[in-house]
């Protein structure tokens, strides 16, 4: 007789297809396997070796996971101990239990790493635990990967083991290479989960933080964007601005020259978010100093690209216009470095488009800044803004070209603010329909007709 073979036999259940129908016939053959299981234990027989009935041998070695607790719940005192002696030669640390009410104590008071929960039990069933189990509100209980134990093969009782929150199942009688391999599938899908819930509570750590400090550069990018309108005799000034998230790369703003006149400047600085508000932050301070040393529009920009390259190398750049207005007389000069043109609209309804010669700031040294002069009579106008007001919708069929937005400008505006108005709800999509794809602004700038 072949000792190992009758205890694997046992597990695999070979026995239990012969022809004993009798139940103390089988309780007296289940109490002489356990006695030969105990005893090969003793002595160091493999009991998880399982000869297949093509007598092949299959090795369950144990995993990384072979030390995870499992608790085993069954009314059958002699099956619990025979899965137990089974598992714990595997490596694991292995609880028994003989009914539904000392379980659900147990695994409250320290929930197991996996539970073999039998599916027919006097008392409180496999299925009732389970469903309280499920239900309970600490996680750690809840979520106990269990695989139901059932002596049923029907597809009937498979889908009530699944129903009743099952994460898998194994028929009686139990073979130990299929057990052994839905443990370990179990404990390593229960691993992966804990790794994701880990990752998750650190990705929402990493966007806590990342809330907080856009927060912070929001506050800081207020700070430089102006609050007011400028107030400028005989002329209205209006603007927008419409940052993707809560930070974006566009800004703008106004500066008087050493020589009275008032510079209007608008930027764009490559990407979104934290690293684009601190571009802004760099232009404005650029362009204050910049207009401190300059004394010409085109002078100033100049100055703006060489420090801005001397500090980022050509690794970053911005487009940016601006406009050197003498209100006094509507006299004006601008200046474009890659940036989408500057749109004027006349009283009389002609429109112009002053595009940009130089490149980008920042791209290349010594860039050659061509001034454009212009004249504004009372009642002309015109509007400095960002590439966003071409592409404001993630709708790429909206998307909008120089000359379709030069045609949106509205000459009979009795206002800059409602010229920017209507031309910004032409362009823009409705916020409940869509939204937008970049950082938007527009700066319109408009001198007042005598009345």
């Amino acid at each position: 007789m072949n000792r190992a073979s009758d205890n694997e036999n046992f597990i695999n259940g070979k026995y239990c297809h012969n022809r004993i129908r009798s139940q103390s016939g089988c309780q007296s053959l289940n109490l002489f396997l356990f006695t030969l299981s105990e005893a090969f234990a003793k002595i160091g027989v493999d009991t998880m070796t399982v000869r297949l009935p093509s007598e092949s041998k299959i090795e369950m070695s144990t995993s990384n996971d072979s030390h995870a607790e499992i608790l085993i719940v069954d009314d059958d005192a002699l099956s619990r101990k025979i899965l137990a002696q089974v598992l714990t030669s595997a490596g694991y640390n292995c609880q028994v239990c003989g009914n539904g009410a000392e379980a659900l104590e147990m695994i409250h008071a320290e929930p197991p790493s996996l539970l073999l929960l039998d599916f027919d039990m006097p008392g409180a069933t496999g299925a009732e635990v389970l469903n309280e189990l499920r239900s309970d509100q600490h996680q750690a209980v809840a979520q106990v990967p269990t695989i139901m134990l059932t002596a049923h093969g029907s597809e009937e009782s498979e889908v009530s083991c699944l129903h009743a929150g099952a994460d898998d199942f194994v028929t009686k009688p139990v073979n130990a290479a299929v057990l052994r391999a839905r443990i370990e599938t179990q404990l390593r899908l229960s691993s992966m989960r804990r790794q994701l819930e880990t990752q998750n509570d650190e990705l929402e750590r990493w966007r806590r933080d990342l809330e907080r400090d856009l927060a912070a550069a929001r506050l800081t990018q207020q700070s430089l964007i102006p609050q007011k309108p400028l107030v400028l005799p005989g002329w209205e000034v209006a603007a927008c601005y419409r940052p993707v998230i809560q930070v974006g790369g566009d800004i703008y703003g106004w500066l008087r020259m050493k020589d009275g006149r008032t510079l209007f400047w608008i930027a764009d600085g490559s990407g979104h978010g934290a690293a684009a508000a601190l571009l802004t932050t760099l232009a404005k301070l650029l362009f204050h100093h910049g207009k401190v040393e300059h004394n010409s529009p085109a002078s100033v920009m100049e100055a703006v690209n060489n420090d801005f390259r001397s500090i980022f190398g050509g690794r970053s750049f911005m487009t940016a216009m601006c406009v050197a207005l003498n209100h006094t007389n509507g006299s004006a000069l601008a200046v474009g470095a890659g940036h989408p043109p500057l749109l004027i609209v006349r009283h009389n309804g002609a429109t112009e488009s002053i595009p940009s010669v130089a490149p980008p700031l920042g791209l290349i040294e010594r860039s050659e800044f061509v001034e454009t002069p212009l004249d504004f009579k009372p009642g002309d106008a015109f509007l400095l803004y960002t590439d966003g007001l071409f592409g404001s919708s993630k709708n790429e069929e909206r998307r909008l070209t120089p000359r379709q937005l030069e045609k949106m400008l509205d000459h009979s505006a009795p206002t800059a603010e409602v010229l920017l108005k209507r031309i910004l709800e032409r362009a823009t999509p409705n916020p409940a329909e869509d939204s937008l794809s970049d950082d938007m602004t527009a700066l319109a700038v408009r001198r007042v007709a005598p009345e």
